[in-house]
């Protein structure tokens, strides 16, 4: 599988501080020769290690405003998150209004996806075919980690397309029928609030090819709203999404949408990765419904965006309060928007093609990682013991890089220097007896 990750590292900013090493959920970062490393296979690219590098050395790659040249038709899908980024009395209507002046020929909100993926979620339900409890499936991060470290759990999640691939596609083809333009000459740019969903439509899981064109950043964007927003007075009546949708930006918008009163809804990554373990335990077993993201507070609270996600979040309500609880959805064609392909589990823990060869290898981790002082204190560039101990055994690492086993080989070769000067000729004696 070829590999594409929103997330990058800049290498020229890196200090090596070992925060990214504590906080990434999947292990997928060392710090080598002082210089933190991102394992490809690994990685998620849910951007906790962008939130928590204090140099700045992680980013994320997302595409530029002057792709839109590329097109002759050019369609904005704005996620709700989007809305709670602006102060200065904005309201949804401003903010679909400023898209149109800064370059895009129409918009289509994603919280019509939104609510067609609710709509399609509590059909499926009713249905009762379902493994209990469903996952959402709307986080590409939650997805890639269930992948990476709960493959057991695939089963368990919604096998349904993103409000953002939704929108997409309806928002393709109405403007085919609307202009009588090629789908190829229309491009269809998705506004976002994370890295995640960059890599979902750059290397897409459950369809062969996303049905979005482009991934520009909420701050990129924002930097060119926000001067149109201020001096704008009249803006276009444009919102045609209810607050059901628009609601998605916040933890517990999806869920609420479901109309199952047996959910749950888990923001941040760490937060998530408890409820999984909890799933796989079969401890929720009362509950119908999770909705997990990846980021704290929601879609509000991504990488991407500007502004603190709980003044974000509060905004969009505000914001949603006068729309009508969700609008008219047509019926619904769930094949269309379901996965085109089965997600299988990573396999990022497999330690040799060989099979006799890879037993060995395990055997041999557990020896080391005995060996060690089981602190996970990040020293030695690896986010814990046992992750040092598959470094090791994967070629990657050595014993010396923990520095307790290095301070207890100084002591040795102390201790070694120590009794060859005490005993310079060892078993000789002194140089008169040799």
């Amino acid at each position: 599988m070829s590999y594409f990750h929103s997330v990058t590292l800049d290498r020229e900013k890196c200090h090596g501080c070992t925060n990214c090493i504590k906080r990434c959920p999947t292990e997928a970062i060392r710090v080598r020769g002082g210089k933190a490393k991102i394992i490809k296979e690994r990685c998620i690219d849910c951007g906790e290690c962008i939130r928590v590098c204090p140099y700045h050395a992680k980013l994320a790659v997302t595409d530029p405003l002057e792709m839109l040249e590329e097109y002759e038709y050019n369609i904005a899908l704005p996620a709700p998150s989007l809305y709670g980024q602006f102060k200065h009395n904005a309201n949804i209507n401003k903010v679909l209004t400023g898209l149109l002046k800064i370059g895009f020929d129409h918009v289509f909100e994603v919280a019509r996806g939104a609510e067609y993926v609710s709509a399609a979620t509590r059909e499926l339900m009713e249905q009762g075919n379902l493994q209990l409890p469903v996952i959402s499936s709307a986080c590409p991060a939650v997805v890639r980690l269930i992948r990476v470290r709960f493959p057991d759990l695939l089963g368990n999640v919604i096998q349904l397309l993103s409000p953002m691939e939704v929108a997409a596609k309806q928002a393709r083809e109405e403007a085919r029928l609307r202009t009588g333009l090629e789908a190829d000459k229309i491009g269809v740019f998705f506004i976002t609030p994370c890295p995640a969903k960059v890599t979902s439509i750059k290397a897409p899981l459950a369809i062969e090819k996303s049905y979005v064109s482009g991934a520009l950043s909420v701050n990129d964007i924002y930097v060119k709203l926000l001067p149109v927003i201020k001096n704008m007075q009249k803006p276009e009546t444009l919102s045609c999404s209810g607050f059901e949708g628009i609601s998605w930006a916040r933890s517990g918008g999806e869920s609420e949408g479901t109309k199952s009163l047996k959910y749950i809804a888990v923001d941040g990554i760490n937060h998530v990765m408890k409820i999984l373990e909890e799933i796989e335990d079969d401890k929720l077993e009362d509950i119908e419904f999770i909705e997990l993201s990846a980021c704290t507070g929601g879609c509000v609270g991504g990488a991407l965006n500007v502004e603190n996600s709980f003044v974000s979040s509060t905004r969009i309500k505000n914001m949603a309060v006068d729309k009508p609880e969700s609008t008219p959805v047509a019926k619904i064609n769930i094949p269309e928007i379901s996965w085109k392909r089965r997600v299988e589990a990573a396999q990022v823990m497999k330690l040799d093609d060989d099979f006799n060869e890879a037993i060995r290898k395990m055997e041999e981790m557990e020896r080391i990682y005995q060996s060690m002082p089981d602190l996970d204190c990040g020293s030695c560039g690896a986010p814990s013991c046992r992750a040092l101990a598959e470094d090791i055994v994967r070629g990657f690492g050595n014993e010396n890089d923990c520095i307790f086993k290095m301070r207890e080989r100084v002591r040795e070769l102390a201790k070694e220097l120590f009794d060859l000067e005490a005993h310079p000729y060892g078993s000789y004696g002194n140089e008169n007896d040799r």
